[in-house]
């Protein structure tokens, strides 16, 4: 159960910034006993990814603040996340971490089960990203982009180290995560109402 949980939380946090997750499983396995990755996933330790992984994040940071660039940025990443979700599906569940330590029991047998699972989870958060942040930047005119991005790379951080540490709190995130939806839905819901009498007239 944790490893699912741990799977799902790196992979919700690759849909909000692909390379906060893969960079905080890579600096944790470096430098510390908290994440230790298995035989096939040990490359996110290297240091040159680590530092790949660090330039890709302060371009993406940068990107992600800009309006206009932020869209842009969010079409190009529409490849770029469920693919880190799907990395760091794969390399979480598969790790020792401080709550599991025989992860290896998890998914003996279908290995690209994962991998897949990450991608999905990634493309969901991600897409939800994408039809929030048009929504801010046209009721702010431009001025909430930078709020947004910097609660949304705050909120990866938090969950890739909870997904390791605490992933029994991935919970409470997920149950977020739908209230969001829930009300995200019905608040263009309504607006779209509203319009309709307003052109009527």
């Amino acid at each position: 159960m944790f490893e699912v949980l741990t799977g799902t939380g790196l992979a919700a946090s690759a849909g909000l910034n692909a390379y906060i997750p893969l960079l905080t499983m890579g600096l944790l396995a470096r430098y510390t006993d908290l994440i230790d990755l298995p035989s096939g996933w040990q490359w996110l330790g290297n240091g040159w990814v680590v530092v790949i992984l660090a330039v890709l994040l302060a371009v993406e940071v940068v990107a992600d603040k800009v309006p206009v660039v932020d869209h842009v940025n969010d079409v190009v990443q529409t490849v770029v996340r469920p693919t880190a979700g799907g990395l760091a599906f794969g390399a979480g569940s598969a790790s020792e971490t401080v709550t599991v330590s025989d992860p290896g029991q998890f998914f003996t047998s279908s290995q690209w089960v994962p991998v897949v699972t990450g991608v999905l989870i990634a493309l969901g958060v991600h897409l939800l990203k994408s039809a929030a942040r048009p929504v801010v930047n046209a009721t702010t005119a431009g001025f909430g982009a930078p709020v947004a991005s910097t609660a949304e790379d705050a909120t990866s951080v938090v969950m890739s180290v909870v997904a390791i540490i605490l992933p029994a709190l991935v919970l409470a995130f997920l149950v977020g995560l739908a209230l969001f939806v829930y009300w995200f839905v019905r608040r263009r819901r309504d607006r779209r109402r509203d319009r309709r009498p307003a052109r009527a007239a």
